[in-house]
């Protein structure tokens, strides 16, 4: 490959990191037509997830189903040394494995519709030193000048636009992104204002049971005759704090007694609390069809039959097998990069495991049928032919 080929042979050091934050080398840069990657809708998902858990929990289920695979090529050597790679490679700076890589790369892509990594080669250029994470706060696209192809470049508020030497380098992947732009949209597009009318109750319901929980009471005092309204202000006064103190007094009960014609009713004792159970039960459903998560995988018991369990199963499996498919090109671009430096020419393939063991039952009764239809219509064409 080109950026190995302009390295001299006697140059030998650490990894360098392309996304890497750089210092700004000029105040004026060009002005080009680019997408930043982080803009307010991004922060918005970023505080929808910390926010509603049961957004943040579906998106952490989607990621940890979608599971394990490996690589199968003809040479078994070959086919041993990259697996092997694979489950040893360097991720970021503590954690080992393309699964863990893999992790956090689908997450960004779920949360903000696009995520962005970096193949970081060794200094010698004979390994791939680590794989990266890349945060979308200072990466932007463009379109080359064919209008085609995409350029990814590090820039910033108030810092120069750099397009980035080594492109091949560069793993980015977009989720369902609209005609002629170059972001993806996020999964989460959509929820906010469902999700705002799920907070606002949550936050009604907050308020009402801390002005049940912690109750006030209005104590009333009504002078009987003149005597009582000549003294109506030193009364109610002394009866103030008579009452103060007894609500003071946490840990004994204490009486209040008084003199005259004194009420003492709760605050807000007649009104009654709105019931939450059925609208907020809408917000949840409006979420997790959008989220194409099975109500039980989220702790949700609601009613339904053996047989909507199991499409709403197979629903999530062609969700999950959606997304193993943007996956597969990530995955395929790193094997290609390792290949290229190891100067190796070689066919692989990418296996998936099976999502679940439910999975593996239904094909293996597939399988079986089909197996039996075959079986019944080969016996039926014996029979025409004789």
């Amino acid at each position: 490959m080109d950026f190995f080929k302009k390295k001299k042979k006697e140059e030998t050091g650490l990894p360098v990191l392309q996304t890497g934050m750089r210092e700004n080398v000029h105040p004026f840069y060009e002005i080009e037509r680019y997408t930043p990657l982080m803009d307010h809708e991004d922060r918005l998902y970023s505080a929808l997830r910390e926010a509603v858990p049961i957004i943040d929990a579906a998106l952490d289920k989607i990621v940890r189903l979608i599971g394990s695979f490996k690589i199968e090529c003809s040479k078994r050597s070959v086919e041993n040394d990259l697996n092997r790679f694979l489950r040893n490679v360097r991720v970021g700076g503590f954690n080992h494995g393309i699964n863990s890589f893999l992790s956090v790369y689908l997450s960004q892509l779920l949360t903000y519709g696009t995520a962005v990594g970096e193949i970081v080669p060794s200094g010698d250029g004979r390994e791939i030193y680590s794989i990266i994470n890349v945060p979308l706060k200072n990466i932007e696209l463009s379109y080359a000048d064919n209008k085609i192809d995409t350029l990814v470049s590090l820039g910033g508020i108030g810092k120069e636009r750099i397009v980035l030497p080594y492109q091949e380098l560069i793993l980015v992947s977009a989720l369902n992104p609209d005609p002629g732009c170059l972001k993806g949209n996020s999964l989460l597009k959509g929820l906010p204002f469902v999700s705002g009318i799920l907070l606002k109750i949550y936050n009604t319901l907050g308020v009402n049971w801390e002005r049940v929980g912690n109750i006030r009471f209005a104590v009333t005092y009504r002078p009987s005759g003149d005597g009582d309204r000549a003294m109506s202000r030193q009364r109610a006064s002394q009866i103030a704090q008579e009452w103060s103190k007894a609500m003071r007094d946490d840990k004994n009960v204490s009486d209040f007694v008084s003199v005259g014609d004194v009420s003492i009713k709760v605050i807000g004792a007649d009104n009654q609390i709105l019931d939450s159970e059925i609208p907020v039960r809408q917000m949840l459903e409006q979420i997790i069809a959008k989220l194409s998560i099975p109500p039980f995988l989220l702790g949700l018991s609601w009613s339904t039959t053996e047989r909507m369990s199991s499409q709403q199963a197979d629903i999530l499996t062609s969700e999950l097998e959606y997304y193993r498919g943007i996956l597969d090109g990530v995955i395929r671009k790193i094997c290609d990069v390792w290949l290229q430096i190891k100067g190796i020419s070689q066919d692989y393939e990418i296996v998936w495991n099976n999502i679940n063991l439910q999975d593996e039952v239904e094909l293996a009764q597939a399988r079986l049928y089909n197996a039996q239809a075959l079986k019944i219509e080969q016996e039926q064409g014996e029979e025409n032919d004789e």
